[in-house]
Parts: structure tokens; C-alpha cells; sequence
């Protein structure tokens, strides 16, 4: 983990740090950046403003916590940046795996946000497109003029306190005991939007239970782990697959239309246009790695870690 720099006196956003909170601001960068080369960019997340859970002694919007900031990659100057969480109370980084997505001639780029909205953004400007619930949502009901999510009053933590959806798990999230493992999502042109004939590229993302679901949930019945396919165009659900055990993993979405993940059990794979399971294999240990997909001599494979061994699978 690398802590970003928080703007200093006379730099731009140092007065959205209140006194003297920038020298302690975090902002952590957990995971790498992307590199576009359509753009000549580097997109990298950053995490959430310190201390995570109390907004009291650094009023403002706490940049550049909580955001993705767009560097040249010739020079590492800042194009843009698009902060998804302001003045964060909640833990919830944008550290989640940004994809990049091209749409005829716009260059796009989505993350499945731990605040519970799925944000897509033109990465050329930086400009918001859309940005929508894909997970339960308590903490805001109305956007601003840019379309981003506003926080209500009586979502900021009280010494009463009271629920808020997501929590500190956040909608998804990434496996930070292991931390090679960032839970990534997968991109896929096989979704089918059921309203047309024409193909979609679709996001399959790991969701995970809430805190506050945890809490409210557990005298009732299991905790949900649902893997979902969202269309970045509408942000619509396309369709989710439930796991039966705790699911850490990430998603790997292959050009022949086939979805990898894993949990607790095992991995599995799914058919990417309709979310139906296609096959299992239990692993003797919990998944909490990415698939990845490799070809040796025109032969493609499909390599997993489960507890302590990598276990590979050929595709005919």
C-alpha cells in the first residue's frame, strides 16, 4: 500500500482539507493503475480520507480521496480526476479495479464503485455519464446536477447511531488479508440486452453483503454473495448468480463466452449471456485469487489458486 499525497498549501484542492488534516489525510492507492493507450493515460483509484469513520476535523471534500485520477503518462500530470465519495464517513475507497470500455467512438471507463453505484465516465474528459444502484442504497436519494449521487444529512455516523446501506464492507470490496488478490471485474460483449438483438458489453462484478445487512440479516437467513452482470449503457442488472458459500474472488470473462469465479467451495463457470451455471469444480480450499486465461501451443487454459495449490483446466 502507497499513500497519495494530499495537496499542500497552494496546491490545487488543499482547501478541501480543513486546518491542518491534509498531513494526515491518507487517501491509500491500493491496487496499480490501467494504462489506456487510446488515450496515452494511467487511471489509478485511490482510497478513502483518514480517519475512515470520522468526518469531524476535516470538513470539506477531502481531495483526492476516494476518487480516480487520469495521469499523463508521459509527464504524470493530472488530466482529471472524478471523486465518486465526498468528504467519505463510511470507509468506502474507490479502490475497486476501473475497466475500460469503448462504445463506437467514445472511450469509456466503469467502476462498480464500494458506495453501491456503478459509475461510468468518459475517460478522454473525465465527464460523468451515469451512475446507478447496483446494490442496496440507503445513504443517498437525489443526485446533483452532474449526476452524482448526494449524501442525505442523516447518513454521517451519530454517537445514536442508526443504519446505512452500504457499510463498511461496502457493496463489494477486495480481499485485503490477501492483498494480491483485488477482486476484479470482467468484461464481456456476450450479454444480451432482452430488448434487442444486438450484443452488449456487460461488467460482471462480485457483490458483496453489507455491514448493515449483516447486522439486520443474521438472525434471518444466509447472507447473500452474488456475482452480477451490469450493462454499463443502462446500468441495468442483466442477471446474478448466488453463491452458496462466502465468495472473495475475482471474475474472468472469456472471448468464447464463458464467466470464471470461485468462492468458499470452489470455482465455477457460468454461460456470460444468460448467467447459467455450466460447470464446477470443488478445490479443497477457498478461492480468493482471479482467474486468468492462458493459451500453450493453440490450446487455451484457465488457471486458478485455491489454499496453497494452482490448480489449471484446458477448454476444449
Amino acid at each position: 500500500m502507497a499513500l497519495l499525497h494530499c495537496p499542500r498549501p497552494g496546491e490545487p484542492g488543499h482547501e478541501t482539507w480543513e486546518a491542518d488534516s491534509w498531513k494526515v489525510g491518507g487517501a491509500p492507492a491500493w491496487n496499480t493503475g490501467t494504462y489506456d493507450a487510446a488515450t496515452n493515460q494511467i487511471f489509478w483509484p485511490t482510497g478513502n480520507p483518514a480517519p475512515s469513520n470520522r468526518g469531524e476535523g476535516r470538513a470539506g471534500d477531502n481531495l483526492y480521496s476516494n476518487s480516480l485520477l487520469a495521469l499523463n503518462a508521459d509527464t504524470g500530470k493530472t488530466n482529471w480526476y472524478f471523486q465518486f465519495t465526498k468528504h467519505d464517513e463510511h470507509d468506502w475507497d474507490a479502490t475497486q479495479v476501473p475497466v475500460i470500455l469503448d462504445s463506437g467512438s467514445k472511450h469509456l471507463i466503469a467502476q462498480a464503485n464500494r458506495n453501491g453505484y456503478f459509475y461510468v465516465i468518459d475517460r478522454a474528459t473525465g465527464k460523468l455519464l451515469s451512475a446507478n444502484a447496483y446494490g442496496k442504497t440507503t445513504w443517498s436519494d437525489s443526485k446533483d446536477i452532474e449526476g452524482r449521487p448526494i449524501a442525505k444529512t442523516e447518513a454521517s455516523p451519530t454517537l445514536e447511531g442508526h443504519t446505512v446501506c452500504p457499510g463498511a464492507l461496502g457493496t463489494t470490496n477486495f480481499m485485503r488479508l490477501h492483498t494480491i488478490s483485488r477482486r476484479p471485474c470482467s468484461t464481456s460483449p456476450r450479454v444480451i440486452n432482452a430488448t434487442s438483438s444486438a450484443p452488449h458489453r456487460s461488467l460482471m462484478r462480485p457483490a458483496m453483503p453489507t455491514m448493515a445487512a449483516r447486522i439486520s440479516r443474521r438472525k434471518s437467513r444466509a447472507l447473500s454473495r452474488i456475482l452480477k452482470a451490469i450493462d454499463p449503457a443502462t446500468g441495468e442488472i442483466k442477471w446474478k448468480f448466488e453463491h452458496t458459500s462466502p465468495t472473495w474472488s475475482g471474475v474472468l470473462a472469456t472471448a468464447g463466452g464463458l464467466v470464471f469465479t470461485g468462492d468458499a467451495e470452489g470455482t465455477h463457470c457460468l454461460d456470460a449471456a444468460s448467467g447459467k451455471p455450466l460447470w464446477h469444480f470443488q478445490m479443497g480450499g477457498a478461492v480468493y485469487a482471479a482467474p486468468i486465461a492462458f493459451a500453450v501451443d493453440g490450446k487455451e487454459y484457465v488457471a486458478i489458486a485455491a489454499g496453497s495449490a494452482i490448480y489449471a483446466f484446458g477448454l476444449p
